[in-house]
């Protein structure tokens, strides 16, 4: 048996400075990095997601509730959608990216990422490649590749490391962390979420807790 942390989201626009910003972000970016440095030992695996959207539809709004409209954010290939400089990639082994033509919540979503097109740590600020070859044009048919019949979604990727037991961090706690935590017990896996290792869009996540709970989450 196989136990992966999942780190949700820690990038650029849903951290302070950025498109959609959550309270907290930025400091969370670092205090998941101080985390895994100290625990990486007792994971398998670690992996990570990211929005990545291209033309995710009414997902982007000029007037968005917040709700299931939201202003643009995590535009594919854009230093936003990158992940926050204080979330140290050394220890994550594989990147999943969501949403590219349409609203995507859960890390279940995600498709993993072209190993030549994922964050070193080294980057020039802007500079993530959409695809293999790096070139902004390529994003559509970055996008096509991965929802074809060979994309490995997160689930797969998991199911093939022997993966049962899941911890989840990241953002939001009342979004995409809500999202990925309850289709992890969909998906039939063990799922725990680490309430000091996430930060929400409410002041009051109780709701997004209870939900959690109610649906096999161990929120701890």
């Amino acid at each position: 048996m196989s136990r992966a942390l999942i780190i949700v989201d820690v990038q650029n626009d849903f951290c302070e400075g950025g498109s959609l910003p959550v309270s907290g972000g930025a400091e969370l970016a670092g205090t998941i990095s101080e985390y895994v440095d100290a625990h990486h030992g007792q994971f398998d695996h670690i992996v990570a997601t990211q929005d990545w959207h291209i033309e995710p539809g009414p997902h982007f709004s000029e007037e968005p509730d917040f709700l299931e409209s939201w202003p643009r954010h995590c535009v594919a290939g854009t230093r936003g959608a990158e992940l926050h400089p204080d979330l140290d990639p050394e220890y994550i082994q594989a990147y999943f990216r969501k949403g590219q033509f349409t609203a995507a919540y859960s890390g279940f979503e995600g498709v993993l990422a072209p190993d030549d097109a994922v964050p070193t740590g080294d980057r020039t600020p802007g500079a993530m490649p959409l695809s293999g070859t790096g070139e902004p044009g390529d994003a559509g048919a970055a996008a096509a590749d991965a929802a074809g019949e060979d994309a490995i979604g997160l689930d797969d990727w998991l199911q093939s490391h022997d993966v049962e037991d899941v911890v989840v961090v990241g953002i939001a706690t009342d979004h995409c962390v809500k999202a990925t935590a309850l289709d992890g017990v969909q998906a039939g896996y063990s799922v725990t979420v680490l309430r000091e290792l996430t930060v929400g869009i409410a002041e009051d996540l109780d709701d997004a807790v209870a939900e959690m709970e109610l649906g096999g989450v161990d929120v701890a």
